[in-house]
């Protein structure tokens, strides 16, 4: 669970739903006919853009943001090290009974034992790797688009209302529901558009990037393990994903 996206998201709404109570009766905000034009017209609005398949995948890919927590590169380089390690002490047919966290690391430590030439073992891998990506690329783009289109149908039925409340001047019980038509659809929109859509598209570029480093130094690991690199190399080499303040904080502990 991410902690960050779920106290965000429940922290807004209950922001919001704590004004709407201290402000006055909570119901007056809920009005069906807002909703219907706001989440209904966006969610079709959207479909129209992308296709069913994208539409969907990208809900599941949401999951992510809230579910999904990418592994740490500085937990995970030390791993890849001691593989580096077993590797050059006992061979690459030993790493078969290393236990690797890392699902992503685990394939490309079953291919080395399995023999394949460092090319295959690189084009297999980086292929993996863009397709995660474009996963979450596209995911973005479909909330990001949820963001765009949420206000705009938010200002289509405040329009629909102003017109009935204009069209009912002379009827003042229908004037009420119509202002509610009208104003309830732009709170939705915005809602909807910034605490919902908005944030999660942000999230999964957040998490594409996340991912994407972490497979990266797993590639670059692998590939070195097969070159029969040095341990201290490659640990060397895959410090340089890491923050500099990050790199050396290993090894401090160690020479004090």
């Amino acid at each position: 669970m991410d902690l960050a996206t779920l106290l965000g998201f429940v922290g807004a709404f209950c922001v919001i739903l704590a004004a709407m109570f201290f402000g006055g009766s909570a119901l007056t905000f809920i009005n069906i006919p807002s909703i219907m034009i706001v989440l209904g017209g966006t969610f079709l609005v959207v479909l129209m853009k992308f296709s069913l398949g994208q539409y969907l995948g990208a809900f599941k890919v949401a999951m992510r943001a809230f579910m999904y927590k990418v592994e740490k590169p500085e937990e995970l380089i030390p791993q890849i090290v001691e593989l580096a390690n077993v590797a050059r002490k006992e061979g690459v047919l030993a790493l078969e009974n290393q236990e690797i966290s890392n699902p992503f690391l685990e394939e490309g430590v079953k291919m080395l034992i399995d023999g394949n030439d460092a090319e295959v073992v690189k084009t297999v891998l980086t292929k993996d790797m863009r397709q995660t990506q474009e996963r979450h690329t596209w995911g973005a783009k479909v909330f990001s688009a949820s963001g765009d289109v949420a206000p705009a149908m938010g200002m289509i039925g405040t329009l629909i209302g102003l017109v009935q409340m204009l069209s009912a001047m002379d009827d003042p019980k229908a004037i009420g529901p119509a202002m509610a038509v009208a104003l309830l659809t732009t709170l939705y929109g915005a809602m909807f558009a910034n605490m919902v859509a908005l944030p999660i598209a942000d999230k999964l570029n957040m998490r594409k990037t996340e991912e994407g480093r972490v497979k990266a130094i797993c590639i670059d690991g692998i590939l070195a393990i097969q070159e029969g690199q040095n341990p201290r190399v490659i640990e060397s080499m895959l410090k340089t994903y890491l923050a500099p303040s990050k790199r050396n904080s290993d090894a401090e502990p160690q020479e004090a």
